[in-house]
């Protein structure tokens, strides 16, 4: 199967979607990974694993990077969601993007993504819990799947998409639930946006999309950290990231964005040096109300609820609105609009 889209197509080919697959690496394109000794695979073997792929779509590749998931930083987020949008606006004929990527910070790539590529096609993000060489590989009935989605007509409008074991999530409701399971991704809140079933893609509800953000002129994003509540601890992970440079900081709060004393005195000094703090929880699923920004003096900074957004998703939206605006009462709005 070749790797870049064909020059001319049969009458069949043109009633194929064309699909654009952008390869980043991950488990999926993971070889002897029970040994110790990890290999990589190309996005070419990747599609010569899954030869039913010509039956359905018109492919074409590229090799974005071939690395674990844990290599992924935010200056790839700004390269990876450019050269997506670079190419949907250079190509009208394609249908959709499909990326292949590591399991451990997919959910986070796929928000942003879903965050920053304004096009009205999909972009529907994949990978694989085991190997391409292992017993039971997952990674070919993912891709395929995923290619299936990418060129499905009624994908279009929700943005990206995370699809793993037959079932396809929103990006911005999706989490990594099990470390080594084919199930691992739920989205505990609200559920699957629809299903890969063997006949056809099957959609179980709308998902609505607020306007992009405009990273065009975004050299590099500020930086936000993220700090864990657990009982008796002290403030010191919040001032260090605060002497660090951080310009925000995200709580992994207990419940409903609880924190010890010695954490809310932390964030108190950093709040009072202009830091934004957004309030989210540890637990997994569930909300922290979405605050104004301010308290009700109308001048003394407060946190900001995370909504129903998990802490590393409430990074990458705070990351994003900090790029626009360091006023709190705005981002607050920005959260409360993505709930």
């Amino acid at each position: 199967m070749a790797a870049s889209a064909l020059s001319a197509q049969s009458p069949a080919a043109a009633a194929k979607p064309h699909v654009h697959i952008v390869a980043t690496g991950g488990t999926i394109a993971s070889t002897n990974y029970y040994s110790g000794n990890t290999g990589k695979i190309g996005v070419d073997a990747l599609l010569k694993a899954v030869p039913q792929l010509d039956s359905i779509a018109v492919i074409s590749a590229h090799q974005f990077a071939n690395v674990a998931s844990s290599a992924i930083t935010p200056d790839t987020w700004l390269t990876l969601s450019r050269a997506i949008s670079d190419t949907l606006r250079a190509r009208a004929d394609i249908s959709g993007v499909v990326v292949t990527h590591g399991t451990d910070t997919m959910e986070e790539t796929a928000f942003f993504l879903d965050l920053t590529v304004a096009d009205d096609r999909p972009v529907v993000v994949t990978g694989a819990m085991r190997p391409s060489d292992g017993i039971g590989s997952d990674g070919p009935a993912n891709l395929y799947n995923s290619v299936r989605v990418a060129g499905d007509s009624p994908a279009r409008g929700r943005g990206a998409m995370v699809l793993l074991n037959d079932e396809i999530f929103a990006a911005r409701d999706v989490s990594k639930m099990n470390t080594v399971r084919t199930d691992a991704f739920a989205a505990p809140f609200r559920g699957t946006l629809g299903v890969a079933d063997p006949e056809r893609i099957v959609w179980h509800r709308l998902a609505t999309r607020m306007p992009a953000f405009d990273i065009s002129t975004v050299k590099e994003l500020p930086r936000v950290d993220i700090a864990y509540v657990y009982s008796g601890a002290d403030g010191a992970a919040i001032d260090a990231y605060v002497t660090a440079g951080a310009k925000g900081i995200v709580i992994a709060g207990a419940g409903r964005g609880g924190m010890t004393r010695g954490m809310g005195e932390a964030l108190g000094r950093a709040l009072q040096k202009g830091v934004i703090v957004v309030s989210g929880s540890r637990a997994g699923s569930g909300s922290v109300p979405v605050g104004s920004g301010v308290r009700r003096d109308g001048k003394t900074p407060s946190t900001i609820g995370a909504g129903d957004l998990n802490v590393q998703k409430a990074r990458v939206l705070l990351m994003l609105a900090l790029s626009r605006t360091s006023d709190a009462r705005e981002i607050a709005k920005l959260f409360a609009e993505r709930q």
